[in-house]
């Protein structure tokens, strides 16, 4: 007598769960730290490599423990976006909690190495508290993320973190644009989030998911990600104003939001917000690689 296995995704389901749309909130603070680290004249590749392999885990390690903890507490049941494994019956949720674990786990030991290649032994803590961080957002008993602190752990471990983080690892210490482009990547992405939320509050609500999004209500939220957008442009001024004026040309790439931005604004829903996501996540993209870009060349004397 054999046991019955439960459903098997297949390698194409099992990378539309790791929701590689995300994966711009993960590269862009590298970017961003990495330009600011060259800036100060200490970058260096290998360690920009590692820390852009800790945040890429993170951020996998964060989706797969979302869509396991959203998945056994029936919270996406009714979605517009994304598949999610377990709540589409696709995997077991083990089999997904495992899948999040091992991302930790790749961003635990790549972590581990670029603390020992910076001598910042410090900073292991702050990579514990990250990988808690990431594992309460949605897990556990009173997880964070439905008491509306979503945004919170956003902006300081996929912003002012992962930027600072980056910039420290190579240079030995902390730069004014490297604090200034993480405020800025920390509202990006933060934005991300926000629209995220926004396209799901009626479920959300349904479901009991206190996020930021259902306790502000709707329109608070539409304007929160306008505002958000806007405290991104002001970051990458200070940082042209505090550095070289070349920093400026992050502004291009945030030129890709404002079409995601009317939409906010004028009330659209559903999969018009699932557009947002995209375009929010492109500009943060290019905004940080074109910052970046800026500050390299500033160093061209």
């Amino acid at each position: 007598m054999t046991a019955e296995l439960g459903p098997r995704p297949t390698r194409g389901e099992w990378l539309a769960g790791a929701r590689p749309r995300t994966l711009p909130a993960a590269i862009s603070p590298v970017l961003v730290g990495s330009g600011a680290a060259y800036l100060a004249g200490g970058f260096s590749p290998p360690r920009a490599l590692l820390a852009l392999l800790v945040s890429l885990a993170l951020q996998v390690g964060v989706n797969y423990a979302n869509d396991y903890s959203d998945g056994i507490r029936g919270t996406d049941a009714d979605r517009i976006g994304p598949m999610r494994l377990v709540g589409s019956g696709l995997a077991e949720p083990s089999a997904v909690k495992r899948a999040a674990f091992g991302c930790f786990g790749v961003a635990a030991v790549a972590g581990l190495l670029l603390v020992a290649l910076s001598g910042q032994w410090w900073l292991l803590l702050v990579g514990a508290v990250s990988i808690l961080a990431a594992w309460y957002y949605t897990g556990g008993r009173r997880p964070y993320g439905y008491l509306g602190l979503g945004e919170v752990f956003v902006f300081v471990f996929f912003g002012l973190v992962a930027v600072c983080g980056t910039t420290l690892v190579q240079v030995g210490r902390v730069t004014m644009p490297a604090l200034l482009g993480g405020i800025g990547i920390g509202a990006m992405t933060c934005a991300i989030l926000v629209a995220n939320n926004l396209r799901d509050i009626v479920g959300d609500v349904a479901a009991r998911k206190r996020t930021l999004a259902t306790r502000i209500g709707a329109p608070a939220t539409r304007t929160l990600y306008a505002a958000l957008v806007v405290v991104a442009a002001l970051s990458i001024v200070a940082i042209g104003l505090v550095s070289t004026s070349w920093a400026l040309l992050g502004l291009l790439g945030l030129l890709l939001v404002i079409p995601a931005v009317r939409t906010v604004l004028t009330g659209g829903v559903g999969p018009a917000l699932v557009v947002v996501l995209k375009a929010t996540g492109t500009s943060e993209l290019a905004a940080a690689a074109l910052l970046t870009a800026g500050l390299v060349i500033g160093t061209v004397r």
